[in-house]
């Protein structure tokens, strides 16, 4: 890990009450990040984002959220204010979500929306707002920065939405950067695009990351570390470099049923799950 601990989770619990009794979407779960990327990755229901939107606060309220430890910047995240929480949010953690067309204000231009988001946290004019969301539409190489700062979500594409959102949550400057599947609903060559201008602003504004995916191999190629996630739990922590070592069977079977170039493998072997790794 490098540098100061920036997060640090630990015995993190997320505890939802259902018609049938209470459901853990998210037991015992324990990491630390530097300034450096870490990969949360696991199959969909196996609490990914549950994580990330514990760590925002932004949990449903008839949720209960407990841990040992959830502590930013020595900031206690489970003791602090909902006022001081919500200075937190958005300001020095921010979270990009996972489809740019239900995350942005469809009645609210692109522009708007950066320049709220930046004069909620920041005492700045609507002048200088406006040229520094134009300065970070621009950070993320979107052409013509001024005309899409007056276009609507709708009129613009998904790739180009999601560099918008990423724009919006990158203008105040974050330590912490949570980033929830932003690349699932892009093509593949604007995946990568995208990927490329996160890589950049990270290593230059010296931010954590959490990059949540279901994609293996895109995590592995992207970050530092990689936190494997079933059933709720943390099964498996090791360095993205060494994923191909991987100890844990869930792990194991993931990396198995991804195709490789080749090699003829019909049909592709599916998960044996065995009910001790949800215990």
């Amino acid at each position: 890990m490098s540098g100061e601990t920036l997060l640090d989770v630990d015995d993190l619990r997320v505890t939802f009450p259902t018609r049938t009794g209470l459901v853990q979407a998210v037991r015992g779960v324990s990491f630390s990040l530097g300034r450096e990327r870490l990969g949360i990755v696991g199959e969909s229901g196996s609490g990914k984002s549950q994580t990330g939107r514990a760590i925002m606060g932004l949990t449903p309220p008839q949720a209960e959220v407990s841990a040992k430890k959830l502590a930013f910047d020595g900031i206690d995240l489970l003791s602090v204010s909902s006022r001081e929480r919500r200075a937190l949010r958005g300001n020095r953690i921010a979270m990009i979500l996972q489809d740019p067309k239900y995350s942005l204000d469809p009645v609210m231009t692109i522009g708007r929306q950066i320049v709220e988001t930046l004069r909620t946290h920041e005492k700045v004019s609507r002048s200088e707002a406006r040229e520094r969301a134009l300065a970070m539409l621009q950070a993320v190489q979107i052409r013509d920065p001024a005309r899409v700062f007056d276009l609507y979500p709708h009129e613009v594409s998904g790739g180009m939405g999601q560099r918008a959102m990423i724009a919006m949550m990158l203008v105040t400057g974050p330590e912490l950067m949570i980033a929830d599947e932003p690349t699932s609903a892009l093509d593949v060559t604007v995946q990568l695009d995208v990927l490329k201008i996160l890589d950049k602003l990270v290593a230059e504004r010296g931010m954590g990351l959490i990059f949540i995916s279901h994609d293996l191999r895109l995590v592995s190629s992207f970050c530092d570390r990689v936190v494997v996630m079933y059933a709720g739990k943390v099964v498996e922590q090791i360095k993205a470099s060494e994923l191909r070592d991987a100890q844990h069977p869930y792990t194991r079977g993931l990396l198995n049923c991804m195709p490789r170039i080749g090699f003829e493998r019909h049909p592709l072997p599916v998960l044996d799950r065995k009910p001790e790794w949800a215990a």
